[in-house]
Parts: structure tokens; sequence; C-alpha cells
């Protein structure tokens, strides 16, 4: 007796999360094509790891659940069935085993996304999975049929299930532009405002201060917006602020920039140093250094940390180098920096916003479009980076797929 015919289901998106699917699907007896808008497969991952793939974090999963706020509940039954050890074993599974770093975040001894890239297509090829490359997803015509406009036109694709894994719309360059919001709305899916996180922000520098310090780190410092404090490192840019302290309050700031229309950032330039022990630093004498210099040395300030501390005194206006040295002291824990505004979608990190979580039942399908999943950064939660980005992308992209294996019936 002849065998039955595997499903074909369809994967638009060649991210993790899209290529997650796909591996799933195949595995469970699918026929799976991954469709992608660009030349080739992964760029946003190949990207996420230009300075070191973070896969995931070792943090126990309590805690690492609490990362994704209000989401966390919709999320825990995907990361359950793939938490961070599975996904450090599906890795080891490439060839690419892991190791956890002194932050614990855990990363490939390779550090880079090309060799786990290369070995995953590799086995998705072996696997059966095809990829149709410059094929962008156009919706669905009359019939219900998948449109793709191509280089060689329109194509049609008739599908027995469908996975949606298209990115928010950070990096649009890297393919993840959000053209799918309108095509999902247009079907009345509710879709969540894609806005940027772990992003910068906008800040009016002084001329003189950007042109000399943009580029420059502020290491080891401590930032604070509310209850909010992360310690850590942020880096000056020509029109802002932003790094991994900065990406960390990127939610609680980027929401209070919408309600406010502004935030202001508080900022210990020596957190390791109380407000007693500052105060014996700065009474020494000054002696014939300048200013500058007397902070250096006293207190252990780089050029860039003082040069912040000048213009908020000039924000202030405050004759810094007259300050009491009480005041001095209480200022270099506690700068003031106001934030007008977010860096833009296209040079966030990562996108909040998407498809709402209530528009998906358990199996992560669209309650309103039987057969077809979704997953990845284009469903609406967001989490700092450390890991949390990937950890779910390919969480939920594995739910998808065994969600569209339980509707084939497989």
């Amino acid at each position: 007796m002849a065998a039955a015919p595997k499903p074909d289901v369809t994967v638009i998106g060649a991210g993790p999360a899209g290529l997650m699917a796909a591996e799933v699907l195949a595995n469970g007896g699918a026929s799976v094509t991954v469709y992608d808008a660009m030349l080739s497969a992964g760029r946003k991952l190949l990207m996420a790891g230009r300075g070191g793939l973070n896969l995931t974090h070792s943090e126990p999963l309590p805690q690492f659940m609490a990362r994704y706020g209000d989401a966390a509940a919709r999320l825990s039954s995907a990361i359950d069935a793939f938490p961070p050890d599975a996904l450090r074993a599906w890795s080891e599974g490439l060839g690419q085993p892991t190791f956890i770093g002194s932050s614990g975040r855990v990363f490939p001894q390779a550090f880079k996304a090309s060799p786990l890239l290369r070995a995953w297509l590799r086995r998705l090829d072996a696997s059966g999975v095809r990829l149709a490359l410059r094929h962008r997803w156009a919706g669905w015509d009359d019939d219900g049929h998948l449109l793709f406009a191509t280089p060689q036109g329109q194509a049609t694709v008739k599908a027995d299930a469908a996975a949606l894994a298209l990115g928010g719309a950070s990096w649009p360059r890297l393919g993840s532009d959000g053209h799918w919001v309108d095509l999902l709305t247009q079907r009345g899916v509710s879709i969540a405002p894609l806005r940027p996180a772990n992003c910068g922000f906008m800040v009016a520098w002084s001329e003189k201060f950007s042109e000399r310090f943009a580029g420059q780190p502020l290491k080891n410092v401590e930032l604070r917006f509310g209850a909010n404090t992360v310690r850590s490192e942020a880096m000056i840019s020509r029109n802002g602020i932003e790094g991994g302290a900065i990406y960390a309050l990127a939610s609680v700031l980027r929401d209070e920039i919408v309600r406010t229309g502004q935030a202001t950032l508080r900022l210990a330039l020596r957190p390791d140093l109380d407000q007693q022990r500052l105060l014996e630093r700065l009474t020494k004498p000054r002696g014939k250094q300048s200013f500058a210099t007397y902070l250096r040395k006293a207190v252990g300030l780089a050029p860039v940390a003082i040069g912040l501390l000048y213009e908020s005194a000039m924000a202030a206006k405050n004759d810094l180098p007259r300050l009491p040295p009480a005041d001095l002291a209480a200022r270099i824990n506690d700068v003031q920096i106001g934030l007008t505004g977010t860096t833009g979608l296209d040079r966030a990190i990562s996108t909040a916003g998407g498809v709402a979580l209530d528009e998906l039942d358990d199996a992560f399908m669209l309650r309103r479009l039987p057969g077809v999943f979704a997953a990845g950064e284009m469903l609406d939660w967001e989490a700092p980076t450390g890991g949390y980005l990937l950890q779910a992308s390919f969480a939920t992209g594995a739910a998808a797929g065994r969600g569209a294996l339980a509707f084939l019936g497989k």
C-alpha cells in the first residue's frame, strides 16, 4: 500500500523562528519550503552574532521568564517545551558546543553565528527542507492561496498549513520591515503598533560634547529610572546615548516618553563610591591642577565622564568647578540626562508590538486564520538583550512547528 503523501507546509521567514519551525515540521513528516525575501537565509541572525552570538542565558528559569514581562505567561509553554538547556543541546548537535560567560550569557564556543548557521542549513537541506529566496510574501489570493512577489513575477503557492515568522521591523535592510502588518490587519488580526525595543535614545548634547565624545563608552556606571536600576556600560552617540545598560531600561524609558514627551535618566558615574567616600576624596587640595585633572586623579573619572558632568552642569546653569565638595559629590552619582525620543525602528536591536498574543491559540495558530501559525519577533512580546530574544524566537518557532503538525494530524 502506497504511503500517504506528505502534507505541504509553507514557512515564511528564514530567521531563527522560521528555520526552527521548518526543522520541527520536517522531522515530523511534513514537506517544507521556507520562503524569504532576502538573497540568503538568517541575515539578522548573522548580524546578531557579529559581536558574539548570545544564544540564551543560564539563569534559573523563573528569573529567566520574568524578563518577558507581561508576555511571560503566554510564552511559558513554548519556552518550557524548548528551554535554554534544550537550545544549548541543539547547538551542540550542530557541532557548536556552548559556554557560559562571566555574565551568565550563553555563547557558542566559536562565538560566531556563521558556523552554526551553515551547519543548520546543511542539516535542513538533508532533511528535505527547501529554500525559496527572493520571494516576498504578498498575502493571499481569492482562493486562499499564498502569494509571493518574485523577480520572475507573482507566484502562487498552495499549502496545507503555513507558519509565519516574518520578524518585527528593526534592521529593515536585513528583511524584517513589518510589511506583513497590513496583510494581517486586512484579515482582521489585531496588531499592536510596532515600536523600537533595545534601542538608543535622543539627547540634545551640545555640539562641543557631541563632537568630542561621540563613540566613547561610559564604563562601570549605574543607570536609574524610577525603581529600575542597571549597572553596566553605555555609549555616547552623536545624538544621544545607547548600549547595554540603556537597552535594559529601554521599554520603561520609551513608554515614559510616549506618555509625557520626555524622560529623565539618572546616572551614577562612580556607583562603587558612596557620598561620604566621594566627599573625602573631593576635599583633598586641588593645588595647581586643572579641574578635569583633579577629577580624574581624585575620583577616577574618565574624560567622557567629566565631559558629561560639565554637560549636566551647563544644563542646570551651574559653575561646576565652584560647586561645594558635597554638591559635587552628589552630582557625580546623580547626573541627570534628558531623553527626548528613541533613535527609531531602523536602528533598534528588536521590536515591541506585533501580533497580539490573544490572537493565537495554545498551538500558536491564528484564531482567525485556521492553518496559519505565527512565531518569533512578529508576536507582541519584548525582552532585553542577553539571550532572551533568540531563546523566545527559537522556542516559539518550535511551538508553531508542533502546532502545525498537530493541525495536520501528524
